[in-house]
């Protein structure tokens, strides 16, 4: 073997232990790579001027200046808002009140919750913390078999992974994107760009496919083993009142269906409909926490949401283009009410954050999303110091070689590269294989003749089966630090494998049904 191949083997594998020793993620893949590098060059086998291109790989198209990473900090932002307004309480108890009353009723609560929450958050861990906190002692006092109870939980949790908008789906759609183009370049082709509406719509229906596989498996355990998931029979509290429901399901559901909707009909690019989801999810916020003694502010935040389909109505109505020869009465109206609306609609926006910041949920959200957003960033910087010493070691043609070399062609390839990226997924973060694996992989599988799309959708269907994975998958590590200490360890591994099997079923669906995650996007693209 070479000794450039020999280091850059060597490298990775330094890099992985690193990882699993616990060090920092960001510090590990640059210093990794940086020390290789210097020892590259100090045996001859490195080129010097290669590092030199770090800095314009860090301010150029591929961090700085990519518009799809804009839409991670938006993303992230709405997702810890609608955390710390107490969003997932209020489904929880709304569903749980109304499916209650038939077996496995709360079961289905907690699926439902968790697409729901998955949709509008996506984010793993506070979801699954949440659910075990809200859900878990309330299934535990109804009787619920702690095995499907804990195994309901956390398979819900893992949703936020490939139900869009996903801030896994952002980073596998830039890091597809680039594999594409690596790939492009090396069989001379067209390069094939896939977006990160590319992939919303591709893990849309298996992601609602996978939920649907929840609901049949709590329901089957319902009719087999009613003991397991028994009906609530008495329930405290008054009943649920019209508002309630319209409200507390109703307004997520709304800013769902705005933000994908307006991905998937090509209304607006994903930042731009991050940037959507910001603005509704802070109003929503604001109205969830307001106080009687704000009855301006909440007035304010009504009227935001009234100026909102005052904008989309005279949009759809009117012609508001200032650009054009000619303008008409109607339009020069119709921009009028829009500019008014759209004053009225920042009015309410800086209400509800002024209601955030009295309840004194506004400044630790913003923080929490800074830190996260952070920590990518700076994994990002790290991961591309590391991509470009391991390619300047040829470590890329040595991953193509290998994969070309296991049994079975491509597909046995394919297999082996998602076997890697499973067991990777008990120790590493999706951040870190989404960053470091996956532009390995992903050009030698892509030359092969895959799909980018139908990869990238098994490759996260692949990160959230490890997640829930025992004994070191992610989501059970959350729910076992959030679970009450009655609930033992055993039983929640025990409860995960069906989910498990499920989502080993929805895997092996998308690989021989490749439909089920490119027809969308096919739509979409037309």
């Amino acid at each position: 073997m070479e000794l450039e191949v020999l280091l850059a083997l060597l490298m990775f594998a330094t890099a992985i232990g690193a990882l699993l020793a616990g060090y920092s993620v960001a510090l590990t893949l640059g210093g990794v790579a940086l020390l290789f590098a210097l020892l590259g060059i100090a045996l001859g086998v490195f080129p010097e001027p290669l590092l030199l291109s770090l800095p314009s790989r860090i301010q150029g198209g591929s961090i700085m200046q990519n518009e799809t990473l804009v839409a991670v900090p938006l993303f992230v932002i709405m997702g810890v808002i609608l955390e710390r307004s107490r969003v997932a309480e209020d489904l929880l108890h709304i569903a749980s009140r109304l499916l209650g009353r038939i077996r496995g009723g709360l079961g289905y609560a907690v699926v439902l919750v968790g697409a729901l929450l998955a949709a509008s958050t996506g984010i793993v861990g506070a979801t699954v913390i949440t659910m075990t906190l809200i859900a878990l002692p309330s299934m535990l006092q109804k009787n619920y078999d702690p095995r499907l109870a804990t195994g309901t939980i956390a398979a819900s949790g893992t949703l936020g992974q490939i139900i869009p908008p996903s801030i896994v789906l952002i980073l596998l759609a830039d890091a597809v994107s680039n594999a594409a183009s690596q790939a492009a370049s090396q069989i001379g082709s067209a390069s094939f760009v896939v977006s990160v509406g590319d992939l919303f719509a591709g893990a849309l229906i298996p992601g609602l496919i996978l939920v649907g596989l929840y609901l049949s498996y709590i329901a089957f355990m319902a009719f087999a083993r009613p003991r397991a998931c028994p009906a609530t029979i008495n329930e405290d509290g008054p009943p649920l009142t019209r508002k309630e429901i319209l409200f507390g399901l109703g307004a997520p559901l709304v800013l769902i269906i705005a933000v994908l909707g307006a991905i998937l009909g090509g209304v607006a690019t994903p930042t731009e409909a991050a940037a959507i989801g910001v603005a509704g999810a802070l109003l929503l916020s604001g109205l969830r926490l307001s106080t009687e003694k704000e009855i301006l502010l909440q007035r304010l935040v009504i009227a935001a949401f009234a100026a909102t389909l005052v904008i989309l109505t005279v949009r759809n109505l009117t012609d508001l283009r200032l650009g054009v020869d000619t303008l008409s009465t109607e339009a020069i109206v119709g921009a009028m009410i829009t500019m008014l609306a759209a004053v009225l609609l920042l009015i309410g926006i800086v209400a509800s954050m002024f209601i955030l910041h009295r309840q004194k949920q506004l400044q630790p959200a913003f923080k929490s999303a800074v830190h996260i957003t952070s920590m990518v960033f700076l994994i990002l910087i790290g991961a591309s110091l590391f991509s470009l010493v391991f390619r300047g070691f040829g470590g890329d043609e040595a991953v193509a070689d290998i994969l070309a070399s296991i049994p079975g062609g491509r597909w046995g390839a394919l297999i082996g590269a998602m076997l890697v990226m499973f067991l990777l997924g008990f120790f590493l973060d999706f951040i870190e294989i989404v960053f470091v694996v996956v532009p390995l992989v992903t050009p030698p599988l892509i030359v092969m003749g895959f799909d980018p799309v139908w990869l990238a959708i098994l490759m996260a269907l692949n990160l959230q089966t490890s997640f829930l994975t025992p004994p070191f998958g992610f989501a059970l590590f959350y729910l076992r630090g959030a679970a009450p200490d009655t609930v033992r360890t055993g039983d929640i591994w025990q409860g995960a494998l069906p989910f498990i099997g499920l989502q080993i079923l929805m895997i092996l669906l998308v690989a021989f049904l490749p439909g089920l995650a490119t027809w969308l996007p096919s739509l979409v693209a037309k």
